[in-house]
């Protein structure tokens, strides 16, 4: 089976957001045991939520669920602590892993209590980024389980928050991704294309992206039934769909160049794939108010079509990209094609 070839490369962690029943929980864990014995079965027990009436999980009484899980599955589990009580109760019921969430790894005092209560225990511990791009912090968050005697450190990068809307749910900000592996080498780095994207269909290119990187994995939130889904319902895989996502990554073989000792031409292509991802974010803006002036003109009933309000701003584009030092001819044909789009996107809202 083409999936089983590639999960023998590479750490898969997969499981629901929200551990809600037992019946959801195994039912989950045992059709992606099928996919693969060897995946880590993750499930929030506790969840941090913004706004107090929100699930914030089923709490102590799903931690059995996990325990059942390993003995049915043979997987490991692993599951998110935000306090030195939830590590306790973890260790009572021999959780494999715990992972500290991002909302935890911004506060140095939980990531210290977290830490001691850890100290003389030989379990695996994930560290995800913090929400703000900080890299100190995320960094400070590894080295204060390392001062406990913490052994088996993991990073886990999950995007960054950022106030605008974008594509993203969390900002990828994969050159911070690349910097905390050069400051911290030994520690592997696994990505959450679940939290980056908040939508399945992002998905599959988060997850391609974090091994083009060179990543050592991926935790991809799957649920048995994500439309039933208590949290993040939206960015939840099926077990089918997380085969097929699966099946069509490349996992590729590492490269050592000796004439890029210092990671220059690395630089310089993160750099330019970020450049991409923030035109594409920035494309995908524009549209989004061209569905809203599409509205307006719907609304006013106004014509699609403004030449003179296109002419003009055609000319102002362009006047503007030569004095950048772009090509006239170039930035036309661009924004023909985004005029273009533009214009679709008016024509469905009034078609509506």
């Amino acid at each position: 089976m083409k999936t089983q070839e590639h999960l023998q490369q590479m750490t898969l962690i997969a499981g629901p957001c929200s551990a809600e029943s037992e019946e959801q929980v195994l039912a989950t864990a045992i059709s992606i045991a099928k996919i693969n014995p060897a995946a880590i079965f993750r499930a929030g027990i506790w969840k941090p939520r913004t706004r107090p009436n929100a699930f914030e999980g089923i709490g102590s009484a799903g931690l059995p669920w996990l325990c059942k899980v390993k003995e049915i599955t043979g997987m490991q589990t692993a599951t998110e602590v935000a306090n030195a009580r939830h590590v306790e109760e973890c260790l009572r019921h021999n959780i494999d892993i715990l992972w500290i969430g991002a909302r935890t790894t911004v506060n140095p005092f939980s990531v210290q209590e977290i830490a001691q209560a850890l100290k003389g225990t030989n379990v695996r511990v994930m560290v995800k980024n913090p929400v703000n791009a900080e890299l100190s912090l995320w960094m400070g968050a590894i080295e204060r389980l390392d001062l406990q005697g913490v052994k088996h450190i993991t990073a886990i990068h999950r995007g960054f928050h950022k106030p605008e809307k974008q594509a993203f749910r969390n900002d990828p900000r994969w050159e911070l991704a690349i910097e905390m592996r050069i400051l911290a080498p030994n520690i592997p780095m696994l990505c959450d294309p679940s939290h980056i994207c908040g939508n399945k269909e992002l998905i599959p290119y988060v997850a391609q992206k974090a091994l083009d990187l060179g990543m050592d994995g991926l935790m991809i939130e799957t649920h048995i039934n994500p439309l039933r889904a208590l949290s993040d319902a939206d960015q939840q895989l099926t077990p089918s769909e997380l085969a097929s996502v699966l099946d069509n990554l490349r996992v590729r073989l590492p490269e050592m160049d000796k004439t890029d000792g210092k990671g220059e031409l690395q630089k310089l292509r993160t750099s330019i794939n970020r450049t991409d991802e923030e035109l594409l974010q920035l494309i995908f803006r524009r549209m989004q108010y061209s569905r809203e002036i599409g509205e307006y003109k719907k609304k006013h009933n106004l014509s699609i079509l403004q030449v003179n309000r296109w002419e003009e701003l055609l000319r102002d584009r362009i006047g503007l990209a030569q004095g950048m030092g772009l090509s006239k001819s170039f930035v036309k044909r661009i924004y023909n094609l985004i005029h273009e789009e533009s214009i679709r996107k008016q024509s469905e809202v009034m078609a509506n």
